[in-house]
């Protein structure tokens, strides 16, 4: 299910649940409504209240940490295939269609991870299908090195190609990460609870209305950015491609 569908299901939910409450006023008999009930009422949503904005909170740090982790993770194989570009570089000209396989494996993953508009690829299948990198490593293993320090750039050049591969799959481990459901599910009904409670009590106002949807709004955008964050590769807010940008313009300099 798409961050765009569950919040929108979090504002009905959570609206719905001011409407509720402002429907309750003239269904639920004076003796329920008086001040005592009132009291009552407003310190167990104040409990609901404290423990929704604790667990949202946290959940929106974790999803902010995996997505800098991400982004990290993205710097980091930018990097490296800049370290091994420099190093078959050195080797010498044999190492010329490694170089421009490393090339073709970058502008691949520019066009599968942040595709255009009307491409329907996903970040995370793209980095589960791209495998070029092992293409990179066959053409390692087939150059034959006549000196020692030739032999040694190989050496490292196969060394950073097996640190690329192992990020890639940690890009794509990481990206297996979600937040449970059932977790989603009682952080909206928390939610809903509180505005049923507040819309309880409230005036039965075009004003007070207004407000309560753009607070339930509000709700369902923490809500958003929280899933949001917690796939870097796909969805609205992505990781940055400037990295890998960067990487590509230095390469062969």
């Amino acid at each position: 299910m798409s961050s765009t569908l569950i919040a929108a299901i979090t504002v009905a939910c959570v609206f719905g649940g001011a409407l509720l409450g402002l429907g309750l006023q003239r269904l639920l008999p004076q003796n329920h409504l008086t001040k005592e009930s009132q009291d009552v009422i407003k310190l167990g949503a104040g409990v609901i209240a404290t423990i929704t904005a604790l667990v949202l909170s946290l959940l929106i740090s974790s999803a902010k940490a995996t997505f800098d982790q991400m982004n990290s993770r993205i710097i980091q194989v930018s990097a490296k295939i800049l370290v091994l570009d420099g190093v078959l570089t050195r080797y010498g000209p044999e190492t010329k269609g490694a170089r421009e396989q490393v090339r073709r494996s970058i502008e691949t993953m520019l066009g599968r991870i942040w595709p255009s508009e009307h491409a329907d690829v996903s970040g995370e299948a793209a980095i589960e299908h791209g495998g070029e990198i092992g293409i990179v490593r066959d053409k390692l293993r087939a150059l034959n090195p006549d000196t020692d320090t030739q032999r040694q750039l190989l050496v490292q050049a196969q060394q950073v190609v097996d640190e690329i591969a192992e990020s890639r799959w940690m890009l794509i481990e990481e990206s297996q990460i979600q937040l449970p459901t059932p977790l989603i599910v009682v952080l909206v009904l928390w939610l809903t609870m509180l505005f049923t409670s507040f819309g309880l009590f409230a005036p039965r106002n075009a004003t007070i209305v207004a407000v309560l949807f753009m607070c339930a709004c509000s709700m369902s955008a923490a809500i958003f950015l929280m899933l949001e964050m917690n796939r870097p590769l796909d969805g609205f807010i992505k990781v940055s491609s400037a990295p890998v940008r960067t990487a590509l313009t230095h390469l062969g300099q």
